[in-house]
């Protein structure tokens, strides 16, 4: 028995050593490829997971815990932050159900209007809330609607679906990859809303006039039933009328700091950090202690803290890679294989990051493609020549997330609370409209960044 011990602690020490001595690039790739292979596989927490591999990178010598912490981007940590915060607070207003109401009111709840109204709210919250959150707000006040008018809630969900993930792309705040590239950059709110929201409106025109061909005209109902939905009071969704006028106050100072952010030389995780820290203040304002400090822990557990350590952990395995100048190697390889080539650089992107993030989430790709693609911009003319790329990067992440049912973490919860109504959204079913919807939206995006970038 003490043989077999002595035996076992022998071949540990061999494989520490073997471990230890390997060559540094291949370590960290190989950390990095085992982290991505059980994220995917999403067999452990994916927070988990991330710091898992960051530790990895640091006892095997290849990050110190300095550089470690050094490689997390904290703006895009602020960012994240000031905004669930704020979003959790403006939330319990019953604002953004209001809206979805109010919406479908105006069109007198005509199937065909509601269609069309639902796509455009859920697309235009998409751009100011995370896809997760505006599908959560959206869905469940579909779901009213379309039992009130006994019509099938199928075309509203998957076009819902599609508006979230295309939506989000119009700003810096709308989808964690913009966040991340504009963090990267130091790009402004109004250069995503510059560059991508045009892009952005004519995509949801064509999906909507496509989804009114093929289900608004066949979308029919009662007198009766539209009735049932005119009753309904959307006033009845605002919960709290003086915390609406604080978050709507605060959310227009926020998003109005971003558009002036250049102005002010702040960063925009500062400018979120602080409008949550303004409203966190307005809502607990006047309250007792005991009060006050539950209120304030409330607010800090909507913080979606699996995310931001999923964030954190992934920041330091990525800076990895880039300490031992892997992915300066990709750069240099991604350029000889455009051949130094702008344009052909960005369509390869554009298309290779919608099937990648079409089959496994946008987050982790995008960014380990950051650095490959900064490491580019020195030999073929600098960051402003590489605009085009970086705008390929954030429309095919984004809108591969139509993709597929399990492209986007929105699709998933649609397709859970579509299940638990009794109208199930089957992977293969989905499929037959996603793919199609994803290339159309590429195809678009290829012509816009051509038009936009390339005529001449």
């Amino acid at each position: 028995m003490l043989g077999v011990v002595i035996l076992d602690t022998a071949n540990i020490k061999q494989a520490a050593d073997i471990l230890w001595n390997m060559n540094p690039q291949i370590l960290a790739s190989a950390i990095l490829v085992v982290s991505y292979i059980i994220l995917f596989t999403e067999k452990l927490n994916r927070a988990v997971v991330a710091l898992i591999g960051a530790s990895v990178m640091i006892f095997t010598g290849i990050l110190t815990q300095q550089t470690a912490i050094a490689g997390i981007d904290f703006n895009t940590i602020a960012l994240l932050i000031g905004m669930m915060i704020i979003v959790g607070i403006a939330e319990k207003s019953g604002l953004f159900q209001f809206a979805a109401l109010w919406s479908a009111k105006l069109v007198k709840a005509s199937p065909r209007g509601i269609l069309i109204m639902l796509a455009a709210v859920t697309a235009f919250f998409s751009a100011f809330l995370d896809n997760v959150t505006t599908v959560l707000l959206i869905v469940p006040v579909t779901f009213q609607i379309t039992r009130s008018l006994k019509i099938n809630p199928y075309p509203y969900l998957i076009l819902e679906i599609f508006a979230s993930n295309i939506g989000g792309t119009a700003t810096l705040i709308g989808d964690p990859p913009n966040i991340l590239i504009g963090s990267a950059l130091g790009l402004s709110f109004n250069d995503f809303v510059v560059n991508l929201a045009p892009i952005v409106i004519l995509n949801m025109l064509l999906l909507i006039a496509v989804f009114d061909f093929l289900f608004g005209r066949k979308l029919q109902t009662s007198d009766e039933n539209k009735a049932l939905v005119m009753q309904i009071n959307e006033k009845d969704c605002i919960t709290d009328y003086k915390l609406l006028v604080k978050s709507l106050i605060v959310l227009g100072l926020v998003i109005c700091a971003f558009m002036a952010a250049e102005h002010l030389h702040q960063q925009n995780g500062t400018i979120a950090l602080c409008g949550a820290a303004l409203l966190l203040l307005l809502y607990t304002f006047k309250d007792e202690h005991q009060q006050r400090e539950q209120k304030v822990e409330e607010i800090f557990s909507l913080v979606d803290w699996t995310t931001i350590f999923f964030f954190c952990g992934l920041f330091s395995i990525v800076y990895g890679l880039e300490e031992v100048d892997v992915l300066s190697m990709l750069g240099e390889k991604l350029t000889e294989f455009t051949q130094g080539s702008i344009q052909k650089a960005t369509f390869w992107v554009l298309w290779i990051s919608a099937f990648v993030s079409a089959a496994i989430d946008n987050i982790p790709f995008v960014a380990t493609m950051i650095p490959v693609i900064k490491s580019m911009e020195e030999s073929v003319g600098g960051r402003e020549a590489m605009m085009p790329v970086w705008w390929a990067l954030s429309l095919g992440a984004c809108f591969g997330g139509n993709g597929s049912l399990i492209a986007a973490s929105a699709n998933v919860i649609v397709a859970g609370l579509a299940q638990r109504e009794g109208h199930p959204i089957s992977f293969l079913r989905f499929l037959l409209w996603s793919l199609p919807v994803m290339l159309m939206t590429i195809i678009v995006s290829s012509l816009c960044l051509y038009l936009m970038y390339f005529i001449k």
